[in-house]
């Protein structure tokens, strides 16, 4: 227990510090050591938890209840002035009803409580772990990042030390979410992620970073309105907010509560019809949509959602929320072909993994926890380098379109094998997340072939969003030139570090899925997944050859002979042109196919919206039955 209250409130440490420090020396010395001891304390916890059961402990006194209540009170005073200050009057009303129920539910609910208010499993665990690896990088990172963005951008009032303080005060929420089995006390951090989000994306404080930052804010706190009943059903007729005594007392008392629960998750984790508050956060800092992506906010929503798969299993409204999560890979998956911002095409990727996540914690067997366990750890660490990259480069080259990024391969070297490296692991073969599909794909057959279709179709403008930026990056010009920046020591400590997890995760992920995933769900279901030997040797082989492949990027013989492009024999002077059938010269464009009259943004937004909001009133409507 003693670790779990580290990793929970040790983070508080470094935040007030870095609040109340404005050297640059001593603000980068807190952070750098700061990640380092939390990611060392993770990662202690999940070598010392290895092949371990469900451990439980209860806090003797109140006094910790009484605080959390307190904190909850503070957060609601602070939206109830934010929402009347900025005339948006849906954030008070929200926080109202939000609060009034949980303020009912302490007085006037009866003596309830929990009878352990923590718990640590195989799967929080892996949560905290990537909370506190992949944190602690992004936050190493946003040193030079931050510093950058202000020299970039002086019209921008600098509030780093408020930005590292909100940023150390989330990874402390995300811990409290992961180690909770008392519902309120979970509530209480699930709110805390959510107003932390709130202020990282207005952080510019700019009219349409604001307008983003409050979209985001309604929709997690119509997230967290949902959680709150659940946990008030759930204290007035079970007499309970004990996560643990909800998943043991069977589907038919524990349905409705799930169901509440697992809205909030899906708010939280930007599916259709809540994904636009995820697309807004993109006007924040690069650090800010890593956190928010890869380790912290949208994996709180689907952590929930796999924790409730138990109860969820061979439900009807487990299935309707299974086919949210596929609608939502599927029509964010082909929205992502359309888009040649490169923040874009990671945000729309986002959303749509984290649907096919949402599906298998809605369909809920054993296969399908399996599956959604290891997505969640391969989606954390190839999207966090991801986002990084796409930060340095956007500060190297002063653009995040994809087509800026042709030949950056013959550019900037490091950077075009980081993009790689993450774009591999996203889809590419020996890398988890093809494997977890695979694994997804037998799941959904052996639940419901619908979902198998939404998984195929959907998959296909993966590969092709994914392919074409590839080709982008390895595209060599006739005339190559290096890019003169230079990586600083915060982002190759990141990146680098994010590439070998990538990397390594592929290599561990037989020992991840023995260790920790397979005896999770042989405690759940009595039967855990497991891939053969023989697979497991062809991985390995593959993961082999691909380690090889970038060490060619850095070899350039010196009789090297660039050879221009063939252009029907009637190239110009330079290469670059040619001459037309009306002999007119016209210049040589290599640009990506997006296809928006197919995949337009707005229309396929509209499609998922309306098809996901009757979805979710089908899923309410089948609790009841």
């Amino acid at each position: 227990m003693k670790t779990l209250f580290f990793l929970m409130a040790f983070p508080l440490l470094p935040a007030v510090l870095l609040a109340a420090v404005s050297a640059a020396r001593w603000r980068n010395a807190i952070v750098k050591m700061s990640s380092v001891v939390l990611a060392a304390a993770a990662v202690a916890l999940g070598v010392a938890h290895v092949k371990g059961g469900t451990s439980y402990y209860a806090v003797e006194g109140h006094w910790v209840d009484g605080a959390l209540f307190c904190g909850e009170i503070g957060l609601s005073l602070y939206l109830l002035v934010k929402g009347f200050l900025s005339r948006r009057y849906v954030v008070p009303l929200l926080v109202v009803l939000q609060t009034g129920l949980m303020i009912y539910s302490e007085f006037f609910g009866g003596v309830v409580s929990a009878e352990r208010d923590l718990s640590v499993d195989n799967l929080s665990v892996i949560m905290a772990m990537i909370v506190g690896v992949v944190g602690g990088l992004i936050s190493i990172y946003s040193l030079w990042y931050m510093k950058d963005y202000h020299a970039h951008h002086p019209e921008i009032p600098n509030r780093t030390r408020s930005f590292f303080f909100v940023v150390f005060v989330f990874l402390a929420a995300m811990f409290g979410i992961v180690f909770s089995n008392n519902l309120r006390w979970m509530y209480f951090f699930w709110e805390v992620t959510s107003v932390c989000s709130f202020w990282l994306i207005g952080y510019s404080q700019t009219e349409e970073a604001v307008q983003n930052a409050f979209r985001a804010l309604k929709i997690n706190l119509l997230g967290g309105l949902s959680f709150a009943l659940g946990i008030v059903y759930l204290a007035f007729v079970h007499k309970t907010v004990d996560m643990s005594q909800l998943l043991a007392m069977g589907q038919a008392a524990a349905l409705i509560p799930a169901m509440f629960i697992a809205f909030a998750g899906l708010t939280k984790s930007a599916q259709m019809p809540f994904s636009s508050w995820l697309l807004g956060a993109m006007v924040a800092p690069t650090p800010v949509s890593a956190l928010l992506h890869s380790s912290t906010m949208v994996k709180a929503g689907v952590y929930v959602i796999i924790k409730m798969a138990p109860i969820l299993q061979n439900t009807a409204a487990g299935f309707v929320i299974a086919l949210i999560g596929g609608v939502t890979f599927l029509l964010a998956s082909a929205t992502a072909v359309s888009q040649n911002n490169a923040k874009r095409v990671l945000a729309y990727s986002t959303i749509a993994n984290l649907g096919l996540i949402v599906a298998c914690g809605g369909v809920g067997t054993f296969e399908a926890v399996w599956a959604a366990i290891l997505l969640v750890v391969f989606h954390a660490v190839a999207k966090g380098l991801l986002f990084l990259t796409v930060g340095t480069i956007e500060h190297e080259i002063g653009s995040r379109d994809i087509e800026d990024m042709h030949g950056l391969i013959t550019r900037s070297p490091a950077l075009a094998i980081f993009m790689l490296i993450g774009i591999a692991g996203m889809f590419l073969a020996p890398f988890g997340m093809l494997i977890s599909k695979w694994v997804t794909l037998k799941a959904f057959i052996d639940s419901n072939p619908i979902l198998a279709i939404l998984l195929a179709f959907g998959s296909a403008p993966t590969l092709f969003f994914w392919a074409k930026w590839m080709g982008k990056l390895l595209a060599v010009p006739h005339t190559p030139r290096r890019t003169a920046g230079q990586i600083e020591p915060e982002e190759w400590t990141a990146l680098l570090g994010l590439a070998v997890l990538t990397i390594g995760a592929c290599g561990l992920f037989p020992l991840i899925a023995a260790e920790y995933i397979e005896p999770y769900t042989m405690q759940l279901y009595g039967h855990a997944f497991s891939l053969g030997y023989a697979n497991l040797a062809i991985m390995g082989i593959m993961l082999g050859a691909l380690i090889l492949l970038p060490l060619g990027f850095f070899y350039f013989p010196k009789n090297l002979k660039y050879e221009g492009a063939y252009m029907a024999g009637a190239n110009l002077p330079g290469n670059l042109s040619f001459q037309g059938s009306l002999g007119q010269p016209r210049d040589m464009i290599i640009r990506n196919v997006y296809f928006r009259a197919y995949f337009n943004e707005a229309s396929l937004s509209r499609l998922g919206n309306w098809i996901t909001v009757l979805l979710i009133v089908l899923m309410f409507v089948t609790a009841e039955l």
